[in-house]
């Protein structure tokens, strides 16, 4: 199929893109990084249709407008502005997507579920602990995304406990490594500079989409890999 063969070339062009950043070659970043999503935005488009499909091209197109936004991020703080504001609006669309998959449990574990969202609530609030006191005017911004990234979590947890394996469990850690990624980059900007960081953040950012698309594409019966 051909979305399969854009899906092979995005697993393959993320590991030599990953391997010149982790060899310090950042300065090949904005030629590099706009193609990454679009392979996923091919392999998505070329899937055979499904409900939501639309759904998740839109919010993959507003993760590569922030990719590309971001990359302007040391020129000026409002690229960094814009930047956020379309990873928020992606983040929301997550949440929409993942209310929006069929459910294949019509009861879910509600101890299990509530022991899980007291453990996000426990990163959320631990994690703008850290952050405020540096954030300066940029304080109600990233109390917002951070907010609706750890919703997105929650959705996607809470899909875990209701989907069918193993397209759940692709969900839930491809949103989870998103979390990951987005910390790593929120501590690296105000708290303090981390080695390797750029590495680290795209890495954990690459997985976390590739996974939430292709537990998508599994969640609708599509063969993806």
């Amino acid at each position: 199929m051909k979305n399969i063969v854009f899906f092979k070339i995005y697993t393959a062009y993320c590991f030599i893109y990953l391997l010149l950043l982790y060899l310090g070659y950042e300065s090949l970043d904005c030629y590099l990084k706009p193609t990454l999503i679009p392979l996923l935005i091919l392999g998505v488009y070329f899937s055979k249709r499904f409900p939501t499909q639309n759904l998740l091209l839109t919010t993959l197109l507003f993760s590569w407008i922030g990719d590309v936004i971001l990359l302007f991020s040391d020129i000026a703080e409002i690229y960094f502005i814009l930047g956020l504001v379309s990873f928020l609006i992606s983040h929301i669309l997550y949440c929409v997507l993942f209310n929006r998959q069929t459910k294949e449990k019509f009861k879910r574990n509600s101890i299990t579920f509530i022991f899980g969202s007291i453990l996000i609530a426990v990163y959320l609030i631990g994690m703008l602990s850290v952050l405020l006191p540096s954030l300066g005017d940029l304080k109600i911004p990233v109390i917002v995304y951070a907010s609706v990234i750890s919703i997105m979590l929650l959705f996607a947890y809470n899909g875990l406990l209701i989907w069918k394996t193993p397209a759940n469990q692709l969900v839930f850690f491809g949103a989870l490594f998103f979390v990951i990624s987005d910390s790593i980059l929120a501590l690296n900007k105000f708290y303090m500079p981390l080695k390797k960081s750029s590495f680290i953040i795209m890495l954990t950012y690459l997985v976390a989409q590739y996974l939430i698309v292709i537990g998508i594409l599994r969640l609708n019966g599509k063969k993806a890999e």
